[in-house]
């Protein structure tokens, strides 16, 4: 596949990282940070400089200035794992691919790195991460929403959830998510390939939607119905400044909010339906 990476020009760090939310939704793979800007790396057939500027100015980012170019054939996920690195969450969880040393946590996922976001290394997952560890989810039935590498998922089986669904509607992300689930012997974890249209014939006790701030604004009542009386929804991509945003959504449908983590810059809450 023939890769193609766009440079964004910011030195703001929750600027990139807001772009990098954004941009996991329209194909984009891969991110690498310098002092200067933002690359991202994208199937060259997937996106073109008119795309990206539309995505830019929908996101109030049309300041931002970039440049594009289409990078040599090569095996690009070989060289991400080149650059990945094991990660350890509130000293219980630890996110590690299958050519690290085992780690002697309470809880160790295997991640096969494919350019996929949600290994754990970014604000958003830690926080997920530390969030699903607050709750109970021994028996629970447990949804997925935008599963990425499927981290979350798979975590919710090792806390002992009975019936987990992890949808995503990227094609590398959902296969990558498959991998994943057998990887750490999951047999709990359903994979599906969809988006917010796909329509479900059951509720849920979790919902976890590790996403960004436009599509948790839109689905939030769509999750509401999903879910059983007294159970809970946490959501992740939330940027501190959009913090009261997704609250007033949520209260809207009679979601409370249960506990909040900020981390460097970013927002994860879990709201429980009353």
């Amino acid at each position: 596949m023939t890769y193609s990476v766009y440079e964004f020009f910011t030195r703001d760090e929750i600027e990139r990282d807001w772009l990098i939310s954004i941009l996991i939704d329209f194909h984009f793979e891969g991110f690498e940070e310098t002092s200067e800007s933002l690359k991202a790396y994208v199937p060259s057939e997937k996106a073109s400089d008119i795309t990206v500027k539309e995505i830019l100015y929908d996101n109030e980012l049309h300041h931002l200035q970039f440049s594009s170019h289409p990078l040599e054939d090569k095996n690009w996920n070989e060289e991400w794992e080149k650059n990945f690195e094991p990660v350890v969450i509130a000293d219980k969880v630890a996110i590690r691919a299958p050519f690290h040393k085992p780690f002697k946590t309470e809880f160790e996922i295997i991640i096969e790195p494919k350019m996929s976001f949600g290994t754990g290394h970014h604000a958003t997952t830690a926080s997920m991460v530390e969030g699903m560890l607050k709750e109970n989810f021994e028996n629970k039935t447990v949804l997925d929403f935008g599963s990425g590498t499927g981290v979350l998922a798979i975590l919710a089986e090792k806390l002992k959830a009975r019936h987990i669904v992890a949808i995503d509607n990227e094609e590398w992300a959902y296969n990558n998510c498959i991998e994943n689930v057998e990887r750490n012997n999951c047999g709990c974890i359903k994979t599906i390939k969809g988006d917010d249209t796909f329509v479900f014939s059951e509720k849920f006790d979790i919902i976890l939607a590790n996403i960004n701030r436009n599509v948790i604004l839109r689905n939030i009542s769509y999750w509401e119905n999903l879910l059983n009386p007294k159970s809970i929804l946490m959501v992740s991509g939330i940027l501190q400044s959009d913090e009261k945003d997704i609250i007033s959504e949520a209260q809207k449908c009679e979601l409370q909010i249960k506990h909040i983590i900020r981390n460097n810059g970013w927002v994860a809450i879990t709201f429980e339906l009353n």
